[in-house]
Formats: structure tokens, C-alpha cells, sequence
């Protein structure tokens, strides 16, 4: 089925008030992230390849921030079948939406089960778990909570699990924020939105999508105890880290 346009803030709004991931998010929501986030593509089908490489029988795998289950349908691709995926998130009509999707897919005894959970993710519980996803997510957590969450995730996995990490970034030195910025408005522009709006959605995340440095990302995976952090990808201000926790911790 071809993803409705993403027209939310095509007209002026008198005030433009803070984003959230409501039924009219929904609706366009796939059309609406592959037109504003380089590389998207690219991030969903190495979380398909990671699956593979890194879920485990008999364990559980976490989308946190599932959204419309886009990383979550994948990885079920590439996960024995006696796996557990729980996708968790807190926006009700996302998590509406895919079950409904799931409800109406085929069943298949060649697939594992996918749980769809509406909660926040920050206490969520998790355990043995060899794979969890965090794509785009953690960049809508208040900063002070982003390291116990980050903490719990390690803590539920299995020695040699990981986790994939990708968000927006920041930079410390203005000229390249600025210039990283303008790239990804030109990337959007390139994508059909007009000026207004960029300008419109951008005040709406002001206040609910903090991005944070490469270097504040990579500290905290490693205060939290992974042994391997690696940046694997990259465009303009997106990125996304593989975290694999050592194979002798505990």
C-alpha cells in the first residue's frame, strides 16, 4: 500500500504546538520519516542483517520505540521462530495501528511471535534479551533518564548481545552544526517539503527531540559496560552505534 503524503504542516498554523505521535502522525508517518531522515533505508535493513547475526534461540529481542513496527517486522525475517519480539512503545495510536497490522497478517508457523506492548520504555522490564533497538527513540527521552535506560538495556542482555542505537546528533562546533543542518533542510527540500514546512515541523520538535554528540552517545554505552561500541553509519546529522556487551560479563 502506497504511505498517505505528508502534508501536516504544508499550511501556516497560527501556533505550531509541540510534535507528537498522534492518529494524523500515523497516518503519514511512513512517508513522513523517509522524506526527513537520510539513510533511513539503509538503517532499517542492517537492523534486518544485525538480527540475523546477533538474535538467538529461546531469547527475547526489544523495538523500543517501535512506532509502526518497521524494525520489529524485519527482524521477525531473521529470528528463529522460538524467539520473543516485544515491541514497546508509548504512543497509543502507533502501537493501535500495528497491532492491527499483525491482526491481519497470515499467520505462519515459520515466524516468531511478536508481543506489541503500550508503555514507556524507561522502567519497561527486559530480560534475557540477545538483541535490542533503539532507532531514533532515545532522542525523545528527557536527557536525565537516557543512562538508566541505557543501563537497563545492558543489564537485560545476554553476554554477546548488542544493541542498536541510532539517532539525531549534535556537533559542539557551531560551523559544522550549522553547515549539517543546512544539509539535511536541503535533503528535505530534495524530498518535496517547502520551507514552511521545515520551519513549522522543526519549532514543533524543539522541545521534544534534544540531540546529543557522537562522544556523549559513545560515553554513556561505555559507562553502562559495553565492551565494543562502534559508529557504523552516518548522514549529515543522523548516525547509528552497534553496542555489544562483552561475551565474559555477567
Amino acid at each position: 500500500m502506497i504511505p498517505k503524503r505528508d502534508q501536516i504542516y504544508r499550511l501556516p498554523h497560527d501556533r505550531v504546538g509541540d510534535f507528537t505521535f498522534d492518529e494524523a502522525v500515523v497516518d503519514v508517518f511512513p512517508d513522513m520519516i523517509a522524506r526527513s531522515v537520510p539513510g533511513y533505508a539503509s538503517i532499517l535493513s542492517m537492523i534486518e542483517q544485525l538480527s540475523y547475526r546477533f538474535v538467538r534461540p529461546a531469547t527475547n529481542v526489544y523495538d523500543l520505540g517501535c512506532s509502526l513496527g518497521a524494525a520489529t517486522l524485519l527482524m521477525r525475517r531473521q529470528s528463529p521462530t522460538d524467539c520473543v519480539i516485544h515491541g514497546v512503545d508509548n504512543a497509543e495510536a502507533m502501537v493501535q495501528r500495528l497491532k492491527i497490522e499483525l491482526a491481519n497478517s497470515p499467520r505462519s508457523d515459520d515466524v516468531c511471535d511478536v508481543i506489541v506492548h503500550h508503555a514507556d520504555i524507561c522502567g519497561f522490564p527486559m530480560t534475557n534479551a540477545s538483541f535490542v533497538v533503539l532507532n531514533l527513540t532515545l532522542q525523545f527521552i528527557d536527557i536525565e533518564k537516557r543512562g538508566e535506560l541505557i543501563n537497563s538495556i545492558y543489564q537485560a542482555l545476554l553476554p554477546g548481545g548488542a544493541l542498536l542505537l541510532s539517532e539525531k546528533i549534535g556537533f559542539d562546533d557551531p560551523a559544522r552544526q550549522s553547515l549539517l543542518n543546512d544539509l539535511h533542510h536541503d535533503f528535505k527540500r530534495a524530498n518535496g517539503y517547502s520551507d514552511l514546512e521545515i520551519s513549522q515541523k522543526r519549532t514543533a520538535l524543539e522541545n521534544r527531540l534534544r540531540p546529543e554528540t557522537m562522544e556523549t552517545h559513545h560515553e554513556r554505552l561505555r559507562e553502562a559496560g559495553f565492551g565494543c561500541v562502534a559508529p557504523w553509519f552516518q548522514c549529515f546529522n543522523f548516525a547509528s552505534i552497534l553496542a555489544v556487551k562483552d561475551v565474559e560479563s555477567r
